[in-house]
């Protein structure tokens, strides 16, 4: 594919020989000839003195006098957003894998009362239960297990080894990866006055909607009553555990290792990074941003960025977090009290009082 070809699809302005063949993708400080790169950082743009990648994909917001000097200039094409280019042309030259060949394979195990849409692929020992419905072009990797009354939208991909529980609904265009499962039992125990728990019936489902995708080994639990629902255009990473009854809202996206308790509601755009807790029976306003390993204690009713929450014994963090509430008034206390020690002492040295 040569660069100008490129540059029609990215909607790019070629700076250079366009005609140059342009075979893969690489990393700036990494490439050589014949492959492309990109730039959307400026600070990034030192890498452009001495990389040997045919051509770079830069910014229109990085100026033409920000370029290093050098004899030999990649051939540049400029674009309003260099980095959503060059995701472009990664897939150009990456497309994804083919999972499954087409067609059922003959070791699945699919009940006569589902419902399979045309053009979807199975793998091997795949299981569909009774009454379930696959939407057209889904795809259903090997190991992957489907209880009874289980809808699943088109266009779907479920990687190996995935549990879909009874009664769950998974919408359209969604991936699921490997090890994760969806609609485990909710974690509800009664405690008895003999000091062992019953367990709670965990009557409800979970709703996956439109456009989300989840990582591996993730674990998103049933409702006790009602749903566990993920809206549209989700993102979950890789170890995320959904609790019964949680909300989270669309375009929300959640980095690994990160927990929310039961019957928290989540709204939307928020962004919550790697191994944040959060507790149960909350709600978190729209485009809230969590860093990472803080726990959230309570509602978040502001948009924002939070942070925080070192684990100490309970009694002992409820005063301590007490005190930090107050450590803006206490400082402006402090400081008030030194601003007149400073002037007793002053005055007492203009006085020789001792």
């Amino acid at each position: 594919m040569t660069v100008h070809e490129i540059a029609e699809k990215i909607q790019a302005e070629v700076i250079g020989d366009g005609g140059i063949s342009i075979h893969s993708v690489g990393k700036i400080e990494e490439a050589g000839a014949g492959q492309i790169s990109f730039i959307a950082n400026p600070k990034y743009l030192r890498y452009l003195a001495d990389t040997n990648a045919s051509a770079v994909i830069i910014s229109n917001s990085i100026a033409g006098d920000a370029l290093p000097k050098r004899k030999e200039m990649p051939v540049l094409l400029r674009t309003a957003d260099a980095y959503k280019a060059f995701l472009q042309v990664l897939q150009l030259f990456n497309p994804p894998p083919q999972i499954l060949p087409p067609g059922v394979h003959p070791t699945a195990v699919i009940a006569q009362s589902a419902e399979i849409g045309a053009h979807v692929r199975i793998g091997a020992h795949v299981v569909i239960g009774e009454n379930c419905s696959v939407g057209p072009e889904t795809v259903i990797a090997h190991g992957t297990v489907i209880g009874d009354n289980v809808h699943v939208g088109e266009k779907t991909i479920l990687y190996p080894n995935i549990t879909i529980r009874e009664g769950c609904k998974i919408g359209s265009r969604v991936i699921i990866h490997s090890g994760t499962v969806v609609g485990s039992d909710g974690f509800g125990f009664a405690p008895g006055e003999d000091g062992r728990y019953s367990k709670i019936p965990q009557t409800g489902i979970v709703v996956i909607e439109d456009d989300v995708e989840i990582g591996s080994n993730c674990s998103l639990d049933r409702a006790t009553l009602g749903e566990t629902r993920i809206c549209k255009g989700v993102k979950l990473d890789n170890l995320i555990q959904v609790a019964h009854n949680v909300v989270i809202g669309e375009n929300t996206v959640i980095a690994g290792q990160s927990g929310i308790s039961g019957s928290t509601k989540m709204g939307k755009q928020c962004i919550i990074a790697g191994q944040v807790g959060i507790v149960g029976h909350i709600e978190i306003t729209d485009n809230v941003i969590i860093g990472g390993q803080s726990g959230v204690s309570k509602s978040l009713t502001k948009p924002g960025t939070y942070f925080g929450s070192p684990a100490k014994e309970h009694g002992r963090a409820l005063r301590i977090e007490a005190v930090i509430r107050q450590l803006p008034e206490i400082l402006k206390e402090i400081e008030d009290l030194q601003k007149e020690v400073a002037q007793l002492k002053k005055a007492k040295e203009a006085t020789g009082t001792p």
